[in-house]
């Protein structure tokens, strides 16, 4: 295709400072009175007495010195010394034109090519140059962007567990579904320690048991922090509608990744029986779990 049109004007033009002249061939070049080194001879015109010098036949350059192919007298006059460039120096590309072969392995930390994630997913990206949505395929995936979201844990109970009503009792889960950094104890404190500082998103979601021998009439769910309440809910139960609910919290805490640790604990209030965390299928209606969330 054609260029129509001023073509681009790309480098690191440069007219070097006057020189005075004087019986000899080597003369320095400075830029505003530092010195100057170009790429080489073919980086410069230079114009001596109103004519333009070939390069590396009338003159080199060797440094930040240029080198006449004879010596010159005080009335020879080098009118000036432009420098075109400099080697490699393409100036700046215009916008969407440099493709990812191009760029610098360690522009994106840990991105050295495109790669191929796991499974077959692709996702949506909106173009703003096309002002439309474009299909980025699991290939086109930069590798190293981003980062992880572990320590993550994730754990239920095998049955129901009982309840003194209207005391707050940590919940027991005793069944790792997901435990990436083995920071979930499940069986002595029940209490998730994620040792890598940050900020965690964590997820409490209950569902009281019902039966006929009890009426429910209240319920707070607790995710504590270091022995203490750091999200809480509290819900009101009509004593006339005794339907069975999952009642869940959700929020998000930071970890100084030592000694901070956190816990599930429930609340909950009968007017009779005995409250307790109900059971679905055999399993426990209960799940706590948490991440870190990358940043």
């Amino acid at each position: 295709m054609a260029y129509i049109g001023k073509q681009p004007t790309v480098g690191n033009f440069v007219k070097l400072d006057a020189i005075t002249t004087s019986a000899t061939a080597t003369f320095n070049l400075t830029n505003g009175g530092i010195a100057y080194s170009p790429q080489s001879a073919n980086h410069c015109i230079v114009s001596l007495n109103g004519v333009i010098q070939s390069p590396t036949t009338s003159f080199t350059i060797s440094g930040s010195t240029i080198v006449f192919a004879s010596a010159l007298t005080a009335s020879d006059v080098i009118d000036f010394i432009l420098v075109l460039g400099d080697v490699l120096n393409i100036g700046t590309p215009s916008d969407a034109t440099v493709g990812f072969s191009k760029v610098t392995s360690n522009l994106i930390t840990g991105a050295t090519s495109e790669t191929t994630i796991a499974g077959g997913d692709s996702v949506l990206i909106y173009d703003d140059s096309a002002s439309a949505l474009r299909k980025m395929t699991r290939t086109n995936f930069v590798a190293g962007v981003g980062g992880t979201n572990t320590p993550a844990f994730s754990v239920t109970r095998t049955s129901g567990q009982t309840l003194t009503t209207g005391v707050t009792t940590k919940i027991q889960g005793n069944i790792e579904l997901l435990d990436s950094n083995a920071n979930y104890d499940n069986a002595t404190n029940y209490r998730f320690t994620p040792t890598t500082s940050g900020f965690y998103q964590f997820n409490l979601c209950c569902q009281p048991s019902r039966t006929d021998s009890n009426v429910l009439e209240g319920l707070s769910i607790y995710i504590y922090k270091n022995g203490s309440n750091a999200l809480s809910n509290s819900f009101g139960i009509d004593a006339s509608d005794q339907n069975v609910f999952g009642y869940s919290i959700s929020g998000v805490l930071e970890a100084n990744g030592s000694t901070d640790y956190f816990e599930a604990f429930i609340n909950f209030s009968v007017s009779l029986g005995t409250p307790s965390i109900g059971t679905a299928n055999g399993t426990a209606s209960f799940n706590f779990s948490g991440f870190k969330i990358i940043q």
